[in-house]
């Protein structure tokens, strides 16, 4: 009697083990197999028409049909604090760009911030670090510098580490030192900063909260759509200002500095190493030029990378465009103070006259070559633009064409004609 009423239970648990196993299944198939509803849309990939939805899903308002509306916001806009973010990428001037901000007396600038975090976390893909760049951004923006110790290892953070901080006008000046003073316009000498006592990072977050305008200029975010966070919150104000270069310039200038790029090209080419169209770059030509080779291929991405950029602000709602703006590296040295006035007056800046002499300066140096391609110095400005022409062959010119020919074509660059100048009006 006991064995059958054993197996009994046994039999029970079992049917009731496998009714439990069997549930999921079933309404896994109910809800696969149920019809699609006529004029139903089928969900993709978040790809840019997902980027997009993000515009519109976040607290700011669309204000294109209420003139008067988007008037009120860009009142309110210029009334509150002002953060920039220089959006470039390696080799396009964006050192020179970010100066024009160092020199100015209302601005907090912070020079290449990411930089220790991208050392830190080699070999890390420059796409899953995406991330990480924008939680320190949007960390750095609001003077909470503590985040910078989380990639500094060992390291004593103060002063005397972050941000550029031999040539950064805000550090090597009062109060923080008394080395410059602040609204004097001018280079910061490296040798004379470097003699200034290290500070507490509280005391340098305090001097931040001072500022009306704090920009950060980096070359890390590779995709514009990173940002779109930041850029949806009304309480941080995100302002962002693109700075392109003409591809084959670009090319060049990375060639020159290869060796101090190949490890973040290797990093950027990591982040698409799953797509069969950039497989063939991740095998480098030959072990002699295995830097040129690195950072050569790089370049098709960086292209790949602006045209995803210029696609997604064309589509842009207009509180969007209002908050972008782009910048062509040769129109900057070209016309320095249109330019510079016209920088100036999106970021919520006052131009003056020691600040246009200081631009136009700038870019009437004499001769373009340097033993120190990252030294922010005064150089000839057409011969910086056309240099590529010379130091480039016919080949390596209609490669960066072939692969960057939409890119050229949308911001105006003709192709390779050695006869006339390479810019558009």
């Amino acid at each position: 009697m006991k064995r059958r009423l054993q197996k009994k239970y046994v039999v029970l648990i079992l049917g009731y083990s496998v009714l439990l196993l069997l549930i999921p299944y079933v309404l896994d198939y109910r809800s696969g197999s149920a019809p699609v509803k006529h004029g139903a849309r089928q969900q993709k990939c978040p790809d840019l028409e997902g980027t997009m939805a993000l515009w519109n899903n976040g607290a700011r308002s669309e204000n294109a049909s209420d003139p008067a509306a988007a008037a009120a916001e860009d009142a309110d806009r210029s009334r509150s604090k002002t953060h920039i973010y220089l959006h470039a990428t390696w080799r396009t001037g964006s050192s020179f760009l970010g100066e024009l901000f160092n020199q100015h007396p209302d601005v907090f600038y912070l020079y290449e911030p990411m930089w220790n975090m991208w050392q830190a976390l080699y070999p890390g893909d420059a796409g899953s670090l995406q991330g990480a760049v924008r939680d320190m951004m949007n960390s750095l923006f609001r003077c909470d510098f503590s985040v910078l110790r989380l990639y500094a290892g060992s390291a004593n953070i103060s002063t005397s580490f972050i941000f550029g901080w031999k040539t950064n006008k805000v550090i090597c000046s009062e109060p923080v030192c008394d080395a410059y003073k602040r609204h004097e316009v001018g280079l910061v000498q490296g040798e004379v900063c470097a003699k200034c006592p290290a500070r507490d990072l509280r005391e340098l977050e305090r001097e931040c909260r001072k500022y009306p305008v704090v920009v950060i200029k980096d070359v890390r975010v590779l995709d514009m759509a990173v940002l779109v966070p930041l850029m949806r919150d009304p309480a941080l104000n995100l302002q962002v200002v693109q700075l392109f270069r003409d591809p084959r310039a670009v090319h060049n200038s990375r060639l020159k500095s290869k060796l101090a790029l190949v490890k973040e090209s290797i990093q950027v080419l990591r982040s698409k190493k799953q797509s069969d169209k950039y497989k063939r770059l991740l095998v480098p030509s030959g072990r002699v030029n295995r830097a040129e080779s690195y950072v050569s291929s790089a370049m098709e991405l960086i292209c790949d990378n602006w045209l995803s950029d210029m696609l997604l602000v064309l589509n842009a709602p207009a509180w969007v465009k209002r908050s972008y703006l782009r910048l062509r590296y040769e129109d900057l040295v070209l016309r320095p103070v249109e330019e510079l006035r016209r920088l100036y007056r999106f970021s919520n800046l006052t131009s003056s006259p020691a600040l246009e002499s200081f631009v136009v300066n700038m870019t009437r140096g004499h001769g373009y070559s340097s033993d120190k391609p990252f030294l922010i110095s005064s150089r000839d400005a057409r011969e910086a633009i056309f240099a590529w022409r010379e130091r480039l062959s016919v080949e390596q010119v209609g490669q960066v064409e072939a692969y960057c020919s939409e890119v050229m074509r949308h911001l105006g660059y003709q192709r390779r004609n050695w006869q006339k100048q390479i810019l558009s009006k």
